[in-house]
């Protein structure tokens, strides 16, 4: 079991000047940042991701690395409130500034072999949205609403593989919330924000039993607590309202994100609703733009349904359908 007793009580000055190396974790961020640096410029100028996007992916692995090796970490095994900043940092901060590097589109540019293994029927099921909904919920709820906490405070490799398995599972989750990847699975933006609201379902479910608590739902885990610890449930309490706060909020500032980003941009607008829904639309633009062409009824097809007169002959339908009613 880790003994956190003889830690100093937490104030500012141990706050920034508590740190461990973190070999591991270290070596980890160097060979992943080498490794899209050098696939990255191995696609020369023909790389589509753009440069803002490169420093996203490496301010990431830096955040990763920092949250691991600094405070919060170090007193996450005595603080239950600091272990979900830990948590939030890991499955939501550190996995949206990666996948905003867009690593899965810098493999896929080295060459013809490596686009085609991105979106291979395997990668594909793994970066699906529904695989990656599932383990973000999963882990989530497994890590906080079953004997899991326990177990880990009494193992070291398991408390490392927890926060590798909550930034995997972030990353997952979010390469089909955000991501905008050379990939198979592309979901309209409409399905990304619903996703987002799905994402905040284990969040709620967590934030709430732990806010609610009236026990110790990690007896083992607050056994090594130190002295100037605040009381084990009220400690608890603060987490799960760190847990609902923190992590609906962050899914709602990702939605707003993504609203942004189809308003200003007229190439996601097109994919918004999907190819269905948008070509329903599309055809119908055409067909009324056609009738109210001044020569006379057109083919169609010929008819641009994102023109401006394409929009005037639908707000015209429009206006007639309000009529008839």
């Amino acid at each position: 079991m880790h003994d956190h007793g003889s830690l100093p009580a937490l104030g500012w000055s141990e706050f920034f000047t508590t740190w461990s190396l973190q070999p591991g974790w270290l070596l980890a961020v160097v060979i992943l940042a080498a490794g899209y640096l050098t696939l990255r410029n191995a696609a020369g100028p023909a790389s589509t991701v753009q440069g803002w996007r490169v420093a996203s992916f490496l301010t990431g692995l830096g955040l990763m690395y920092v949250v691991v090796a600094s405070a919060i970490n170090g007193y996450a095994m005595a603080l239950a409130w600091m272990h979900m900043v830990l948590h939030l940092t890991l499955i939501m901060v550190v996995p949206t500034l990666l996948v905003l590097g867009h690593p899965l589109t810098v493999i896929a540019e080295t060459g013809p072999r490596a686009e085609r293994a991105m979106r291979s029927l395997p990668v594909t099921i793994l970066i699906h949205p529904i695989t990656g909904t599932l383990l973000y919920s999963v882990v989530i709820i497994g890590t906080h609403l079953s004997g899991f906490m326990d177990a880990m405070a009494q193992s070291t490799p398991l408390m490392v593989g927890e926060q590798v398995l909550y930034v995997v599972a972030g990353f997952l989750f979010l390469t089909g919330a955000i991501g905008e990847e050379k990939v198979r699975s592309d979901l309209p933006y409409l399905g990304r924000i619903a996703l987002l609201v799905v994402g905040m379902v284990p969040d709620t479910i967590v934030g709430i039993v732990m806010l609610q608590t009236e026990r110790d739902l990690y007896p083992v885990y607050s056994a090594a607590r130190p002295e100037w610890a605040p009381d084990a449930v009220r400690d608890i309490q603060t987490a799960g309202g760190l847990m609902w706060a923190g992590g609906d909020g962050g899914m709602m500032l990702l939605a707003i994100g993504l609203v942004i980003a189809v308003v200003s941009s007229p190439k996601r607008r097109v994919k918004m609703t999907g190819r269905f829904l948008d070509g329903v639309r599309s055809s119908r633009l055409a067909q009324e733009s056609a009738r109210g062409m001044p020569e006379g009824p057109a083919e169609p097809g010929s008819v641009d349904p994102d023109s401006d007169e394409a929009l005037d002959a639908y707000n015209a339908m429009l206006a007639r359908m309000n009529q008839q009613h």
